[in-house]
């Protein structure tokens, strides 16, 4: 039973260049161009996913100018998987989850930045300094000793991040100390 498709290269648009292409699609996914290129030659570039994100894959690289195929995969169940590769599986769906919002989110943030008008994209340069011509009314004194705080909050902030740095690097170090 197919549930889940990937993304397969099929070949470049007319007029589109290979180098060009490949530039694009890596600043677009923010990846590196030697993935894009390896995709190029037959790689695969996403994870499989369902039909609805891979048409959305394959719809990104159309517009880049790049013609892909949906490929069918077939899960098998695996016989005793072990709790690594289920843990990379969760990370790597977890990554390319990450990856389509980062999309989604320049694609929405450049409509928005579409539909501003000009005029608010420029500086006002014509703008008049009408609070220089405003007396300077000062509530306090400027012989005033400035009040000193307490530096509590900030040491126990870097004393936290410190911890959670250790923790992290405990982790890094003994991932099998914790089982998740």
């Amino acid at each position: 039973m197919a549930n889940n498709f990937r993304v397969m290269f099929v070949g470049l648009a007319e007029g589109t260049e290979a180098k060009t292409a490949c530039v694009n699609l890596a600043n677009k996914l923010k990846t590196s161009e030697d993935k894009v290129t390896q995709f190029f030659n037959g790689k695969p570039l996403f994870a499989p996913n369902n039909k609805d994100k891979a048409l959305k894959q394959a719809k990104l690289l159309a517009s880049l100018g790049i013609k892909s195929k949906l490929q069918a995969t077939v899960e098998q169940p695996p016989q005793s998987p072990s709790a690594a590769s289920q843990r990379d599986e969760r990370i790597f769906d977890a990554l390319d989850y990450i990856t389509s919002s980062l999309i989604r989110l320049e694609e929405k943030l450049e409509e928005l930045e579409q539909r501003l008008p000009t005029n608010e994209l420029k500086t006002p340069t014509d703008e008049s300094d009408e609070w220089q011509e405003d007396d300077l009314m000062l509530d306090e004194q400027l012989d005033e000793p400035v009040k000193t705080r307490s530096n509590t909050l900030l040491y126990s902030l870097i004393a936290t991040a410190v911890l959670l740095l250790i923790v992290l690097a405990v982790y890094l170090a003994f991932p099998d100390l914790v089982s998740i």
